[in-house]
């Protein structure tokens, strides 16, 4: 059996040196997800506003990250079929999703259910309009409170009963914005005459998802040069 020179391996063509970085490209983007959930997509958001002709009502829309999200939704409210999940968890969103999920009083319950506002103390009733776009407008509630608001407790846990790792967006008047997830659920919104509070969360939250999805393109990118410039050396001394 042929042995090579001591010190000296047998040198690699370009076509094993690609092997080598398509397989750290797939092993760094191959983290498990869980089935039938994406929440490491889209974030979902909410936008949180005061009724100008009405002191003592809170507008709130929600609107859903990725369409595959909706498609979930549909099928954990029991609205769509089983079958447009996957076994393997891949989800194909259809624009009769939307229209199925919209109008629907489980849907309605649900959003009532994850999304609360509360003023000194007391919940606000919420009513839920008739979404003219689910999947591109969102859908909007009306939240009536029991007296003139000046701030408010909202809570959002959208989609977290599908996977508790779903995040929201969230903004409201004079620029504020927040961060529902991770345990942090509920966030003080100022709507009326108090001073406002200013949330800081979102610019941390988003900073650390931001982070993550760059850093990881650098390895890749790092890695793929390291690897083309030990190639070119290789040649070189060829």
């Amino acid at each position: 059996m042929f042995l090579p020179p001591y010190g000296r391996r047998p040198r690699r063509g370009p076509a094993s040196a690609l092997a080598v970085v398509v397989a750290f490209v797939a092993a760094f983007f191959a983290a498990p997800t869980p089935a039938g959930a994406h929440p490491f997509g889209a974030p979902q958001t909410v936008a949180i506003a005061p009724d100008q002709g009405r002191p003592e009502v809170v507008h709130v829309r929600w609107k859903v990250g990725g369409l595959d999200d909706l498609t979930l939704l549909g099928v954990a409210l029991g609205l769509l079929p089983q079958d447009r999940v996957m076994l393997d968890g891949a989800v194909f969103f259809q624009d009769s999703d939307a229209t199925t999920v919209g109008p629907s009083a489980r849907f309605a319950e649900y959003l009532l259910k994850q999304i609360t506002v509360a003023s000194g103390g007391r919940p606000c009733a919420g009513s839920v309009e008739p979404p003219v776009d689910l999947a591109r407008t969102g859908a909007s509630i009306d939240y009536t409170c029991p007296a003139p608001v000046g701030t408010v407790t909202v809570g959002v846990r959208m989609l977290t009963d599908l996977n508790p790792a779903y995040q929201t967006m969230a903004t409201g008047p004079g620029g504020e914005r927040a961060v529902y997830g991770s345990g942090d659920f509920s966030h003080d919104w100022t709507l009326g005459d108090a001073p406002a509070t200013g949330g800081t969360n979102l610019g941390r939250s988003a900073a650390v998802q931001i982070a993550a999805v760059v850093g990881g393109g650098l390895l890749v990118a790092i890695a793929a040069l390291l690897l083309s410039r030990r190639l070119r050396r290789r040649r070189a001394v060829a």
